[in-house]
């Protein structure tokens, strides 16, 4: 053996007696994962039991919130917050929605939506107009806000049960979720349930709704909505439930369209569940004067 080869060899035998020794590293703290005290196990069936007995128990819905709604445009890297208002959601069903928004300080209305699932309307006091059409957007704005539909908030406040002629999987997985101020790690076990139709004259499954529960209370805390085309069109979060009354409610509603790049952010204050609401609760009076313009 030559003389190099001599001093490669002994250099490969001292790296791992260096790094065994000690003298090649250190150690140091990593965040440590903890999971929840109690995780509960479900089936599939038993996950889409639980939906559909949530919503079947639901008729009505009066809830008090917060309204932050947010803007961004991603090709030219900017993002507009929209200042928060204090806000009403009425809801009944099947499709009855009326959502209203107040100025701050002034308490005047910012905006008055309703709809009857058929059709909308939209009046904005500030501007003196008003704006009709059906409730099921057939074309586009460029600016998503104008896109907005009270459906929307249906969708997004109460998680509907599954239809008869929907199939359904069930996925487990977990999230981690760092706490930076305790320095751990959040293990959060949960349940994916996918919800899909199938397709005429066809074995292809249409994918419409995809819905998370954490294990720890086996309630939703996201649900994502797609479009005819298979497009991703809404994801709604979920955030702490609370009590309100006898009924568990999530503290916050946030609600992102990715493709027209909006989100609102739905603060809840106060929620009563199944109180009697009346069809004239669902219609908006428009002052006279205003104008009004049909859109599609």
């Amino acid at each position: 053996m030559s003389a190099g080869s001599r001093r490669a060899a002994t250099a490969g035998l001292a790296f791992p007696l260096l790094l065994l020794s000690g003298c090649l590293f250190s150690t140091r703290k990593l965040p440590v994962p903890r999971y929840p005290a109690v995780t509960q196990d479900a089936t599939a069936a038993e996950l889409v039991a639980r939906i559909n007995q949530r919503w079947d128990l639901f008729q009505s819905l009066n809830a008090t919130v917060e309204i932050q709604a947010s803007v961004t445009n991603t090709k030219k890297g900017v993002a507009t917050d929209i200042t928060a208002i204090h806000g009403h959601i009425l809801m009944r069903k099947p499709e009855m929605v009326r959502v209203l928004g107040q100025v701050p300080v002034l308490g005047t209305r910012a905006f008055d939506m309703a709809s009857d699932g058929k059709t909308f309307t939209l009046l904005i006091p500030p501007k003196g107009t008003a704006y009709k059409g059906p409730s099921t957007l057939t074309k586009k704005s460029s600016k998503g806000l104008e896109n907005m539909r009270p459906g929307l908030f249906f969708d997004a406040m109460a998680v509907r049960g599954l239809a008869p002629d929907e199939e359904y999987t069930r996925a487990a997985d977990t999230d981690t979720v760092e706490d930076a101020s305790k320095k751990h790690l959040l293990i959060i076990p949960e349940y994916i349930l996918s919800v899909m139709q199938a397709q005429p004259d066809s074995h292809e499954l249409k994918l419409t709704r995809v819905i998370h529960f954490h294990r720890e209370d086996l309630l939703p805390y996201q649900q994502d909505l797609y479009d005819e085309q298979n497009n991703l069109e809404t994801q709604v979060f979920y955030g702490r439930y609370v009590d309100f009354g006898d009924h568990k409610y999530p503290s916050t509603v946030t609600i992102k369209r990715p493709l027209e790049e909006y989100q609102v952010v739905l603060t809840v204050e106060k929620v009563t569940v199944n109180m009697p609401l009346s069809d004239d609760q669902f219609q908006i009076k428009i002052p006279e004067g205003t104008k009004i313009q049909t859109v599609e």
